[in-house]
């Protein structure tokens, strides 16, 4: 959640669908494809970012965070360059 000014807390889920609804509308439209796709891979780098600088860089502790395997968190750390 963020909190801007001692305003009410907006949720994350608010912000993705407000990005989303931006990007549709930037398409004057035109048409898009694989939107799905896009918009997880647009998510899950800074994620990836955020949640390793949070859990002060431990894979570890990152990987448990995300609920996702060492292994995997390894994997998509190299698909995004971040290893």
């Amino acid at each position: 959640m963020t909190i801007a000014n001692n305003q009410t807390p907006i949720t994350l889920s608010a912000q993705v669908k407000t990005a989303v609804n931006q990007y549709l509308a930037s398409l004057d439209g035109h048409q898009t494809t694989n939107l799905h796709a896009l918009v997880l891979t647009e998510v899950e780098k800074p994620l990836l970012e955020a949640t390793l600088q949070y859990s002060g860089y431990n894979q570890t502790k990152t990987a448990q965070i995300l609920g996702i395997s060492r292994s995997t968190l390894r994997k998509k750390l190299a698909l995004y360059g971040l290893s």
